[in-house]
């Protein structure tokens, strides 16, 4: 084995599928395996590549499929052809099937955090600006907290578009604690809170525009100004993301009979 395949590309693929997954497998990549032929059947794999290997393991573990691992020694073998592993365009297809199977982590938790670091820093924001050293630290970087709020939003509806489309299409068995979630998101709630920020943001910019007619429609002082019209802006755009979004999301749960 490669010294790119041992000590970078298997640790760290078996690295996330188990941190993803909540897996206890040690290599991901290992292909002596034995299994039921009926229960893998019944998984109904759909990879035709290197992350066949991947799938097999995150759609059992998913399914709650007893796993066993069983250390072995494994010897040079006695092939004289090169092997035909492809090093970084199946690892990427290794890479990318543990993303896309797993919305948790390639939107939900990336999202969050990106809008907890964007409320936390507008909210200090509010009070006044931040000084390191000579840098000081001003409208222009309450700009960029709020496009990771708008961001992070977007990445937290992608994560729940991507989840009840993987289990209505059968890839993700049916979560019942994300049913129970659901159930309580409800369209009309998404469009009362979604009117509401864009509301908000209405009320702000109006208020930006009364300031603005006091000074007989001249210019006025962005460092004053900035700090009204810019969560104005960004109220508008959530709250109408959060209001198309729960039209989606209501579009994705509505049942239908397959022929």
């Amino acid at each position: 084995m490669p010294w790119s395949h041992r000590y970078i590309g298997t640790p760290m693929i078996s690295f996330l599928g188990r941190l993803f997954y909540h897996s206890k497998i040690g290599d991901f990549n290992c292909g002596m395996r034995g299994y039921n032929r009926q229960a893998i059947l019944d998984l109904d794999l759909k990879c035709t590549g290197m992350e066949y290997a991947s799938e097999m393991i995150v759609q059992a573990n998913l399914n709650n499929l007893k796993i066993i691992e069983i250390p072995t020694t494994l010897k040079k073998d006695g092939r004289s052809r090169p092997p035909h592993l492809k090093s970084f365009s199946d690892g990427w297809r290794h890479l990318k099937f543990l993303l896309l199977y797993s919305p948790k982590w390639l939107f939900l938790i990336p999202g969050l955090i990106l809008m907890v670091i964007g409320l936390i820093g507008s909210f200090i924001f509010l009070f006044r600006n931040i000084q390191l050293g000579s840098i000081v630290l001003g409208i222009h970087s309450r700009l960029y907290l709020g496009a990771m709020v708008v961001v992070g939003l977007q990445m937290v509806i992608f994560s729940l578009f991507a989840k009840i489309y993987a289990i209505n299409s059968g890839m993700n068995p049916k979560s019942d604690r994300l049913i129970r979630f659901l159930s309580k998101i409800t369209l009309e709630k998404g469009l009362i809170f979604g009117g509401f920020l864009t509301l908000l943001g209405v009320g702000l910019t109006i208020y930006a525009m009364v300031l603005w007619e006091i000074r007989d429609w001249g210019n006025l002082d962005p460092v004053k100004v900035m700090p009204i019209t810019i969560p104005a802006v960004y109220f508008i755009i959530m709250g109408v993301q959060i209001a198309f979004a729960s039209f989606f999301l209501g579009i994705l749960n509505i049942e239908y009979k397959r022929k």
